[in-house]
C-alpha cells in the first residue's frame, strides 16, 4: 500500500529534499509550508515523479491551521502514516541583540510547530494504532553553540518534548512510533533568508553536507523504528564530546565559534528575511554552498547498514579526538 508522507518546512532545503525522496519512494507527498507559489512548484516536481502530491499553505505556529491542513491532506490522499517536522526559522546574532518577539516568533515556529505538527499527527494515528513521527532535530539539540540561541533552545526543546512523549507512549501501550534525526551543518537557503545580526553573511560551521544525505536519513528513519538517528561525523563529535567535556566545548565555541558561522562576505543591508513572512522566489533544496557540500556521510551509511560495532569503536575515537583537538587549540 502507498504511504502518504506529510512534510512541515517543504518548500525549500530540507523539507524539500525529503518530499522528493520519499516520492522516489513511492509515497503520496503532502507539503505544508507557508508561502503558495513555492508549494505549487514543489508539488508539481514531485507530480512529475508519478506520486500524488497535496500541498497547503500554512503557519507551523498555527496550531488550527496545521490541523486544518492535516485534514485537508487526508481528504486528499488517505490516512497519513508519517509525519515529518522540519519547518524552522531563526536568527543569527547575539543574545544582547535578539529582541524578546523575535525570540518568540523563532520559538513559536522551530519548537511549537513541531508541537502543533505532532499533535495533529497523534489524533489521526493513535486511534489507528499505527504511524510514525519523525523530528528532525540537530546535534545543536545537544550541544548549543553561540550567535544560535533561539535556534538551538528551540532544538533542546524539542528533544525534551520527545522523550516525555516516548515515554507517554509506552505507557499508553501506542504502536505509534517516533524518532529523531540529529542533522550536521546542511548546505540549505537557510543561510540566505535567515535574519543576521552578525556583521557578515552566515554559513553553515563545516564540514557540511548536501541536503540529500538529510533527506535519506529521514526516510531511513520512517521505516527503521530506531530511537534517534545521528548523521555526519560532526554531529557524532559534537554530542559525545559534549557528553565527556561540556566545558571544555564552551571556552573552545567561545574561541571558534564567531568566525566559524561567518563568511568574508559583509552582510547585506535591509536583506530580506523569512522570521515573519517568507522571503518571496522558487528556492530549492540546495543552498549557496554546493562547492563545499559533501554528497554522502560514512557514519550514517554505518548507521543504516548495521554495523554496531565498528560505528561504536569509530564513536568513540572520534569523540576522544575532538577533545584532545580542542583542548590542543585553546593552548594553542
Amino acid at each position: 500500500m502507498q504511504r502518504v508522507v506529510v512534510i512541515t518546512g517543504a518548500r525549500a532545503g530540507v523539507g524539500r529534499a525529503t518530499a522528493e525522496a520519499f516520492a522516489r519512494e513511492g509515497a503520496s507527498v503532502g507539503l505544508i509550508a507557508r508561502d503558495r507559489q513555492s508549494l505549487d512548484e514543489a508539488c508539481r516536481e514531485i507530480q512529475r515523479l508519478g506520486v500524488r502530491c497535496k500541498a497547503v499553505s500554512a503557519d507551523v505556529a498555527d496550531a488550527e491551521a496545521i490541523e486544518r491542513a492535516a485534514t485537508d491532506i487526508e481528504e486528499a490522499l488517505g490516512p497519513i502514516d508519517v509525519w515529518v517536522n522540519t519547518a524552522m526559522a531563526t536568527i543569527f546574532g547575539p543574545v544582547d541583540d535578539i529582541s524578546a518577539d523575535e525570540f518568540r516568533r523563532a520559538t513559536e515556529v522551530t519548537y511549537l510547530g513541531y508541537v502543533h505538527g505532532t499533535m495533529a499527527a497523534l489524533r489521526r494515528m493513535k486511534p489507528r494504532r499505527r504511524g510514525t513521527i519523525v523530528q528532525v532535530g540537530s546535534a545543536l539539540a545537544y550541544r548549543a553553540i553561540p550567535l544560535q540561541s533561539a535556534y538551538c533552545g528551540a532544538k533542546f526543546a524539542i528533544r525534551g518534548f520527545t522523550d516525555s512523549l516516548r515515554c507517554e507512549l509506552r505507557h499508553d501501550g501506542s504502536p505509534v512510533h517516533i524518532t529523531m534525526v540529529q542533522l550536521p551543518a546542511v548546505n540549505t537557503p537557510q543561510f540566505d533568508w535567515a535574519r543576521n545580526k552578525m556583521p557578515s553573511r552566515p554559513q553553515p560551521v563545516p564540514p557540511i553536507f548536501q541536503p540529500e544525505v538529510a533527506a535519506r536519513a529521514i526516510v531511513f528513519a520512517a521505516g527503521a523504528r530506531r530511537r534517534e538517528v545521528w548523521v555526519g561525523r560532526s554531529t557524532v563529535s559534537a554530542i559525545l564530546a559534549n557528553t565527556l567535556a561540556p566545558g571544555l566545548l564552551d571556552r573552545f565555541l567561545g574561541a571558534t565559534g564567531y568566525k566559524s558561522q561567518q563568511t568574508d562576505e559583509p552582510a547585506s543591508v535591509g536583506a530580506s528575511d523569512n522570521l515573519y513572512k517568507p522571503v518571496v522566489g522558487n528556492y530549492g533544496a540546495h543552498g549557496r554552498f554546493d562547492d563545499r557540500a559533501e554528497s554522502r556521510s560514512l557514519f550514517l551509511e554505518l548507521s543504516i547498514n548495521k554495523w554496531p560495532l565498528l560505528l561504536a569503536a569509530t564513536l568513540s575515537a572520534l569523540a576522544a579526538s575532538t577533545v584532545l583537538r580542542s583542548r590542543r587549540r585553546l593552548r594553542g
